[in-house]
């Protein structure tokens, strides 16, 4: 399809009346951005779903937009006020309870990465994460747990493993038998505490899929 039959679509199906070939040919080229609506009408157009069109989601908004997902549905099937919704979204800045944020979760389809960034736990996350593989990781288990919904006993898992890969890369530094190693300086425990996340998330399912027994369901 050239620009102007796009254009002429979005004018004719969706009364997006300003809409011309350069105006899609702006959007082509990143030079102009899509409104959510105009996003949502342009993927209609064009048959597929405005996720087609978007690189990789990172906000609120931009998760329920990929969706085809109106505010009101999102705020309705999380639970929240519609108005507190659009402020967050806004913000980006999630505000609800462990219960909305499940609901968020099944209703954007999130998988558990993306669930920990939009609802702002990330840095909490990884912090949690540091402190486990650098003490006594059992402490942890539960706080962990608490931030995102995967079964305890596979953070359990994960955490044993991660103190396991640490404590042992930190052992390599000092290499007993003659003297100080080629990673003396502990530069392989820093990065591993930097990509503490990355590593986190090789080792519990990210899918997308609530695995908590007492609570069997998608997000």
């Amino acid at each position: 399809m050239a620009h102007g039959h796009v254009a002429y679509g979005l004018r004719a199906g969706y009364g997006l009346t300003y809409v011309t070939a350069d105006t899609v040919a702006s959007w082509e080229r990143g030079l102009l951005a899509p409104s959510a609506a105009e996003l949502t009408a342009l993927a209609a157009t064009l048959w597929c779903s405005p996720g087609d069109l978007m690189s990789a989601a990172s906000t609120l908004r931009e998760h329920r937009v990929a969706r085809g997902l109106a505010p009101d549905d999102v705020a309705r099937q999380a639970g929240v006020e519609l108005q507190a919704y659009l402020r967050m979204e806004e913000t980006n800045t999630w505000r609800g309870n462990e219960r909305q944020s499940q609901a968020l979760a099944r209703a954007l389809r999130l998988a558990a990465p993306d669930f920990v960034e939009v609802t702002g736990r990330a840095a909490p996350l990884a912090e949690l994460l540091r402190s486990a593989v650098t003490t006594r990781w059992q402490g942890y288990v539960r706080p962990v747990t608490k931030l995102l919904p995967v079964e305890k006993r596979q953070v359990e898992k994960a955490l044993r493993q991660m103190h396991e890969d640490y404590q042992a890369r930190m052992a390599r530094t000092l290499n007993w038998g003659s003297g100080p190693g080629p990673d003396a300086s502990g530069e392989a425990g820093r990065d591993y505490l930097e990509r503490v996340l990355e590593h986190f998330w090789g080792l519990v399912p990210t899918d997308g899929t609530d695995s908590r027994k007492d609570g069997a369901q998608s997000w």
